[in-house]
C-alpha cells in the first residue's frame, strides 16, 4: 500500500539528528511522496536540501505562512516570488490567516494571503491553506479566487461541518491529519458526509501526532493511523480509502507538473 503525505515539515530541525532513519521509517510504511510546505525564507535552504537528498520523494512548496507575516513581509514576499519565477513548485503554501496568538498583523496577513492566491492563478499552481481562528474570513477571501479557477487544500482541517461543505463547494480539498483521531475535536463529525474525492491525507509532522502518539513529535510514518481512522469513519477498506485520497492528491498536484 502506498501513501502520500500532502503536508509535512520534514526539513524541521527537530528531525535533523537522524533524518535517514526518518526517511527509512516513512518508506517502510509505504509512503511514496512527502510534500513540504514553505513557511518563511529561513526554511528554504533546509527544504531544498531535502529535495536534493531525496529527489522525487520530498517535494517542495513555496510560500509565506501567516504566522511569519511581520514588518518585513514585503521583503519575504519578494524572495518567495523570486523562487517562483525561477523554478517549479508543487504549490504555493502554506498561506492563509492565523489569529490564534494575536491580530497585530491581521491586515498584513490578509494582504499577503491575497497576493499569494493571485500568484496561484498567475503561475498555475494550487495553494495550500493554513487557517486558525479565522475559518470564515479565510473562506470568504478564497471564494473570488476559486471562481477564477484557483484550487488547493485547506490543510489540517479542523472546522465545522458547514465550513467543510463551503470548502468543497469551492472545489477545494480538505487535508486531514492527526486531529481527526482526537476524541473531542469534532473533525470526524464534520467530514463524515463529505464526498471522498475531496479528502487527502497529511501528517503536519512534527506537529499534531495522531492517537496513540498525541503529545509526542509527529512523523510521516504515522500516516497509516490517520488513514485507518478515516477508512473506519467511512466504513470502507483501508486500500480503497488510500487509493481515493492518493488519486485526489495526484490530480491536484498534476496541475503544477508534480
Amino acid at each position: 500500500m502506498r501513501f502520500i503525505d500532502t503536508h509535512s515539515h520534514i526539513y524541521d530541525t527537530g528531525f535533523q539528528e537522524d533524518m535517514d532513519a526518518v526517511m527509512v521509517a516513512a518508506k517502510s510504511v509505504g509512503i511514496e511522496k512527502i510534500y513540504m510546505p514553505g513557511i518563511d525564507t529561513t526554511c528554504i535552504d533546509g527544504m531544498m536540501d531535502m529535495e536534493t537528498k531525496y529527489p522525487g520523494f520530498c517535494i517542495p512548496m513555496m510560500g509565506l505562512h501567516p504566522c511569519y507575516v511581520k514588518e518585513n513581509y514585503q521583503e519575504e514576499l519578494a524572495i518567495v516570488e523570486g523562487w517562483l519565477t525561477k523554478r517549479k513548485f508543487a504549490a504555493i503554501g502554506e498561506i492563509g490567516l492565523d489569529y490564534y496568538w494575536d491580530k497585530t498583523f491581521a491586515k498584513e496577513q490578509q494582504l499577503v494571503f491575497e497576493k499569494q492566491m493571485q500568484w496561484g492563478l498567475d503561475y498555475g499552481l494550487p495553494i495550500n491553506i493554513h487557517t486558525r481562528n479565522a475559518m470564515g474570513e479565510t473562506i470568504e477571501m478564497v471564494k473570488p479566487f476559486a471562481k477564477k479557477g484557483l484550487k488547493g487544500i485547506f490543510h489540517c482541517f479542523s472546522g465545522s461541518k458547514e465550513s467543510a461543505e463551503q470548502i468543497v463547494e469551492m472545489g477545494f480539498l480538505l487535508g486531514l491529519g492527526g486531529v481527526l483521531t482526537y476524541k473531542n475535536a469534532g473533525v470526524a463529525e464534520a467530514v463524515v458526509d463529505i464526498p471522498m474525492e475531496f479528502l487527502v491525507l497529511e501528517t503536519d509532522a512534527p506537529y499534531l501526532s495522531p492517537v496513540p502518539f498525541r503529545g509526542k513529535p509527529n512523523s510521516p510514518k504515522n500516516i497509516p493511523l490517520i488513514a485507518q481512522k478515516l477508512a473506519d469513519l467511512f466504513e470502507i477498506p483501508l486500500t480503497e480509502l488510500v487509493q481515493q485520497t492518493n488519486q485526489n492528491a495526484n490530480k491536484l498536484k498534476a496541475t503544477s507538473g508534480y
